[in-house]
């Protein structure tokens, strides 16, 4: 599994990712299953996903179920890590400082977690359990294995249902 990020287009960088890896001249047909999650009908052997946040691209693909999610540190509105963390994943977030590093690390284990399983968030978030996890570290829960990620301005995070090896690190393509 390889994790690329950029400045600009998702699919533009998941075309050029698979033209690299995995010598695709060009971007397969795009299906989407009932819950909406995207796939390759003509390579169904190969996962990936995509992510953007405030022009920063991020695409995660390999030989395993897997979803990716980046996000821009920023503000958000007051009450809002009350309103989509659990009880112990808000204590967590108190005991970092409550800073919206923290809240964005937990928010994209979230995220990538059900664009891994394909349910999509068709549940209250505080329902949805990840690891708590700061940038860097791996974790694993239900059968599921994490990975947050972290740099300057931007928190990203990868979960997998597989056995391939997480990314240590984000493969940033200018």
């Amino acid at each position: 599994m390889e994790l690329w990020m950029e400045e600009g287009d998702a699919w533009a960088l998941l075309a050029r990712q698979l033209k690299e890896r995995f010598a695709l001249e060009r971007l397969p047909a795009v299906a989407r299953t009932a819950e909406g999650k995207p796939w390759f009908p003509q390579y169904p052997q190969l996962h990936f996903n995509l992510s953007h946040s405030r022009g920063l691209a991020l695409c995660g693909a390999g030989e395993c179920p897997l979803g990716v999610d980046v996000e821009r540190v920023r503000p958000r509105r007051e009450g809002l890590a009350r309103y989509v963390l659990s009880g112990l994943e808000f204590a967590w977030f108190q005991r970092q400082g409550e800073d919206w590093g923290s809240f964005c690390t937990l928010w994209t284990l979230k995220e990538a977690r059900v664009k891994c399983t394909g349910t999509g968030l068709r549940q209250a978030p505080r329902s949805i359990a990840v690891p708590l996890l700061l940038p860097g570290q791996s974790g694993s829960l239900d059968g599921l294995r994490f990975r947050a990620y972290g740099g300057e301005g931007w928190r990203a995070a990868v979960c997998t249902a597989g056995t391939e090896a997480l990314p240590g690190a984000v493969q940033r393509r200018e």
